[in-house]
């Protein structure tokens, strides 16, 4: 199962990140939305998954659940906007992971791309960067990778120069 994952849009979408995502069965939005119609453009070509941030309005917060914890194609996934890093993740976020003991553990917020395995948690967390046009990251970033029987492979990064 192909995955397209981004985060920290702010209203933004446009044809390279669509085109990115085109094969994708999925896309995950780990948070700061912007504007509902961002998850609409995508649900037009795939399943979506998302969490909201804390721009995000009403509209996002009503249709869109703080965390996604989920099980697919053998990975156990917690997703959310603001949660850290290994060795730096928010303590209520730590304690989540250890209850839920997911495989992979994605949040969005600090605009910078990360992919770190944690060996303390035995997990892998991944931040997909901002792909939006708000923020101080100076290069946009989103993700795409396959799921296949419990591993990640093919993990493709898009950078675009703001």
């Amino acid at each position: 199962m192909k995955i397209g994952l981004l985060s920290d849009t702010h209203s933004y979408v446009d044809e390279k990140v669509l085109d990115f995502f085109k094969d994708c069965q999925e896309i995950w939005h780990a948070g700061d939305i912007g504007n509902y119609s961002v998850i609409e453009q995508f649900e037009t070509a795939s399943n979506v998954r998302a969490v909201y941030g804390n721009i995000d309005d009403h509209n996002i917060r009503t249709n869109c659940p703080e965390f996604q914890i989920f099980s697919i194609d053998g990975f156990k996934v917690v997703m959310t906007h603001i949660g850290g890093y290994p060795k730096k993740y928010a303590s209520k976020i730590k304690t989540l992971l250890k209850k839920e003991r997911p495989q992979l553990f994605i949040s969005g917020h600090s605009h910078i791309l990360k992919v770190i395995n944690d060996t303390e948690l035995s997990l892998l967390h991944i931040n997909p960067g901002a792909y939006g046009k708000s923020g101080f990251h100076k290069v946009r970033t989103a993700i795409r990778f396959e799921l296949n029987a419990g591993k990640i492979s093919d993990l493709e990064i898009l950078e675009i120069d703001r």
